[in-house]
Parts: C-alpha cells; sequence; structure tokens
C-alpha cells in the first residue's frame, strides 16, 4: 500500500515541502530510503523501527520503500523521523485515517522509545505550510510556540509518536498551540540588562556610538587595555531602535534554522548582538559548510557584531567579511546549491593602538619597537577599514570621573535621538526599496539626498588632500556628516557636521603607526 505524508525541509533561510511516500509491498525483504537522503535521514528507519516496536505497533516484514520527492534535492538531518513513521503506520493499516494526512506537515526526531525531539528551522517550515495553504502543522512540543508565531496556521504540538496516532484517529484530542506574537515581542523589547548610564566618562565615545546607531554605521574603537572598550560596545543595542515585527520575524527565522533558539522560544524580540572569539574560522563567521548553515555575520542579522582585538582575528576571516558588508547578504555556493543568508549587521570592532597597548597613551610609554605598530595595524587591511565609517580614539578615564558619583544619561533618552533620527531616515527613503539607513546609501543616493554648501566642500578638500583619504573614505564621510546632521533634526549638511565627521577617522591621520 502507498502512502504519502509531508514533512519539509530548510535551504538557506527558507523551506521547500517534501512528499514522504511509503509503499510497502508483498514482495522482498528489505527496507530502502532513496530521494538524496544523507546518514541522518537513513538511520532514521532504525530509529523508525525501534519507536513503533516499543508502542506495541509492528514493522513491516517485506519490502517497505521510502521515497523523499523531489528526489533530486538532498535531504539532510533527523526531522523526517515522524513523516516517515505515520506513513509507515498507514501504509500497514495501523493507522486508518490516512485522507486527513495531506493537509498537514509533520516534522520531528523520534527517540528510540517513541518520544519527540525537537527540530531546526520550524518557523520558516511553518511559513511554507500557510502558504501552501495546509490546515495545520504537527510539531514537537519544544519548537510549538516558534511555530505558532504564524498565527494564521493551525500547529499542534506533540510529545510522543501516539499523540500523533491518537491526533489523527481524532483531531480533537489536541488543542493548536496559540501564541499572541505581537503582546510578547512588544513586552520584551525593552529589557536590558546593561545601561549606558553605566559608563563613568567617554562621553565622546558615546556620542560617537549614538551616531553610529543613529545612521547604522560600521566603528572601530581604538584604545588601551581597561579603557572601556568592550563595555561601550555592550551597551550599544540598548539604544538602537527597536526592531519591527518584520524584522524580529527575519531574525527569528536565522537563528531557528541556525538552532539557535531557547527552547519554548517565540521570535526574537531585541536586536542581535554576535561577539565571535578570534580564533574563529572563516566559515563560521561568514556561513557555509557541506550543508550550508549561517554564520555569524547571518546571526547578527539587524542587530550588531561585534569583534573585540580586531587585529587579533586572521586576516582571511576578516577578509571575507568585505563583499557581505556592501552587498548586506552572503551567497553561499556549493556544487549542487547556492544559498543567500542575509547579512545586514553593524560592525564594531575594538583594538589597541599597538601590541603593549600604549602606544599614543598620554601618561604610559609604549614599549614597541621601531616599526612594531604599523606592523600591528597593518593586519587590518586598508579596505576593510575603508568600509569602517568610524575610527573612535578611546582614552583612559580620569579618577575624578571613574569615582564621580553623578548620573550618566541613560540609554532611554539617547535611544530617543536615535529613533528621532532614523525616522527622518525612514520617510527621506520611502520611496527606495532595501535603504533605511544613512549607511545604505548608494553614490547615486548620496548626490541626491547630501547637499554640502561651498564652505564644506572646500572644508572636505582639505581633508582628503591632508589625510589622502580614498574615494570610499570619502563617501563614508559624507554619510556620517548626513546622520549628524539627522541627529540635530537639519536638513542641509553644515561646515561643524562635517568636521566632526573627519575627525572619526582618526587611523587616517598622522601620528599613527609611525606615519
Amino acid at each position: 500500500m502507498l502512502v504519502k505524508t509531508f514533512g519539509s525541509a530548510v535551504y538557506g533561510v527558507e523551506a521547500i515541502t517534501i512528499t514522504v511516500e511509503v509503499n510497502v509491498t508483498s514482495q522482498g525483504q528489505h527496507y530502502y530510503i532513496v530521494g538524496l537522503p544523507d546518514n541522518a535521514v537513513k538511520e532514521s528507519l532504525q530509529r523508525v523501527e525501534s519507536a513503533v516496536k516499543s508502542n506495541q505497533y509492528y514493522m513491516p516484514r517485506t519490502k517497505l520503500v521510502v521515497n523523499l520527492a523531489p528526489a533530486d534535492i538532498k535531504k539532510t538531518g533527523s526531522a523526517f523521523d515522524l513523516p516517515i513513521a505515520i506513513g509507515t503506520l498507514a501504509a500497514t493499516d495501523q493507522l486508518r485515517n490516512t485522507e486527513k494526512l495531506q493537509d498537514y506537515i509533520i516534522m520531528g526526531e523520534l527517540s528510540l522509545d517513541g518520544a519527540v525531539k525537537p527540530i531546526k528551522g520550524a518557523l520558516p517550515i511553518a511559513i511554507q505550510a500557510h502558504r501552501e495553504g495546509r490546515t495545520g502543522f504537527i510539531v514537537p512540543a519544544a519548537n510549538a510556540r516558534e511555530a505558532a508565531m504564524v498565527t494564521a496556521l493551525k500547529v499542534y504540538a506533540v510529545s510522543h509518536l501516539n499523540d500523533v496516532v491518537k491526533f489523527f484517529e481524532d483531531e480533537t484530542s489536541i488543542e493548536p498551540t496559540i501564541v499572541n506574537t505581537r503582546a510578547e515581542f512588544e513586552q520584551a523589547q525593552s529589557n536590558f540588562d546593561v545601561d549606558f548610564c553605566d559608563v563613568k566618562g567617554q562621553e565622546n565615545i558615546k556620542r560617537a556610538l549614538e551616531i553610529a546607531a543613529a545612521g547604522g554605521h560600521n566603528a572601530i574603537l581604538i584604545g588601551p587595555p581597561g579603557a572601556g572598550k568592550t563595555m561601550l560596545a555592550k551597551r550599544l543595542p540598548t539604544i538602537l531602535p527597536p526592531l519591527t515585527l518584520r524584522e524580529a520575524l527575519e531574525t527569528t527565522k536565522i537563528h531557528s534554522v541556525a538552532g539557535k533558539l531557547p527552547e519554548n522560544a517565540t521570535i526574537v524580540s531585541r536586536r542581535p548582538f554576535r561577539s565571535p572569539h578570534h580564533t574563529i574560522s572563516d566559515v563560521a563567521l561568514v556561513g557555509g559548510g557541506g550543508n550550508p548553515q549561517p554564520g555569524e555575520i547571518s546571526l547578527a542579522h539587524n542587530g550588531v557584531l561585534f569583534l573585540d582585538e580586531l587585529p587579533e582575528f586572521k586576516r582571511t576571516v576578516l577578509e571575507v567579511m568585505r563583499q557581505p558588508m556592501e552587498e548586506r547578504k552572503v551567497t553561499i555556493s556549493r556544487a549542487r546549491v547556492a544559498l543567500d543568508f542575509p547579512a545586514s549587521f553593524m560592525l564594531i570592532a575594538s583594538m589597541n593602538p599597538c601590541p603593549c597597548g600604549y602606544f599614543n597613551h598620554p601618561d604610559k610609554d609604549c614599549s614597541c619597537g621601531p616599526g612594531i605598530v604599523q606592523k600591528y595595524l597593518s593586519r587590518v587591511s586598508g579596505p576593510l577599514l575603508d568600509r569602517i565609517d568610524l575610527h573612535v580614539e578611546v582614552t583612559p578615564v580620569a579618577f575624578n570621573e571613574l569615582s564621580s558619583q553623578g548620573n550618566s544619561e541613560k540609554s532611554d533618552e539617547i535611544r530617543h535621538r536615535v529613533i528621532n533620527a532614523r525616522n527622518l531616515q525612514a520617510t527621506r527613503y520611502a520611496l527606495h526599496e532595501g535603504i533605511y539607513s544613512n549607511s545604505q546609501m548608494s553614490s547615486k543616493l548620496l548626490k541626491e539626498v547630501c547637499h554640502i554648501s561651498a564652505a564644506g566642500r572646500s572644508l572636505l578638500k582639505v581633508a582628503m588632500e591632508k589625510l589622502n583619504l580614498s574615494a570610499r573614505a570619502y563617501d563614508r564621510i559624507i554619510k556620517v556628516s548626513r546622520t549628524i546632521a539627522d541627529l540635530a533634526n537639519c536638513e542641509p549638511i553644515l561646515p561643524e557636521h562635517l568636521a566632526e565627521a573627519i575627525q572619526y577617522r582618526s587611523l587616517d591621520r598622522q601620528g599613527w603607526g609611525g606615519t
């Protein structure tokens, strides 16, 4: 008897429905699984057999063939266990109510006793099921709240193989999981454990990070050990605008595919903050592998990627970020498939100015020999630094500021100004698809929205000649000055806005690296 159940496979951040065809015939004695399965899928027959027998059902002693269609797409993972088991029971007449099977997507890994374990990618699978007009999605209990964010789809949480059998025998035996997505999303948006008011002094660095947050600009913090670079960077998400529901769903899909969502989680409500160690590989950073998975730059989508001690990262790791930083996506190409992962993130990096950490320090002497500073800085390539809009010097905090009992400005106050600036940009770029902040402007758009006076052009000319800036650095300065003007609620870009933007090119100035 031939029976069809329906599962789903995740490729990139999208899902494709897979038809699980189970055929039991009277001739032959072996079990076969076809349709380009990987080892995890091939092993599912052993898990299914044990789970079925453990619950007083029987496996056929004749030939059993499982086909995963379309057969030319590689199937990976253990989540096909449950649809294969249900198809096997239906093909052997142990599950009689088979006409309902076509209306549901069924996914789950089986343990040997029939318990259903969590899967990856429940959210994109639920979205695809809704697009196809399926009645419901049968999913492991640990993933039910995540999948239930697709409110138009009935999501049924199951913990055991018997739950699924009973569901198809009597549909009322399981109540669908209901999640108030918007309420949970709004409730968790502003819950932060850190705040900018915890940082003593460093007002100029806070200003630079406010500009970075307002325009979505990349920034690098350069300063001695213990000056507060990491502390400041970790507080950046507290001043970024809240995620929109669309952004939150995009981000949640990526984390779901990567298996990074906590158990019983629903939606990613706050902007991600990813801080990989400097020993990370290039594949782990940008994504890839035999079965391509999103890397750290995609997990930081709509949030912040923080690279602490930037020169300690392998050069090949840093260089692979250059194209994704421009295109805001990364394409993973393999012989059979090419996948796009979104990667629209803010890069915040930190570094010491030299190996000992005290080059240009106001009080301590640098112990590095001639040429050592330049060699250290050259670990970060010029093209990568060109893609970083703000180069910010972080100086040590004086004792009187550190011991001050006064209250610093809170993150909420800074965030309010950032949101106002972002609203101006949203209005300005409303007709330009894919552009939401000043950092995303194209060269053509730059000329349309960045009007500079004659005095400003004269100032820019002097800066270009003195600092020997590249054309890309020139564009970055104008984009940052546009953001500074937006924070001041000023439509034209004034010379003082340009002057402030130019001062955030520290690594282009004389005095760095022996230049």
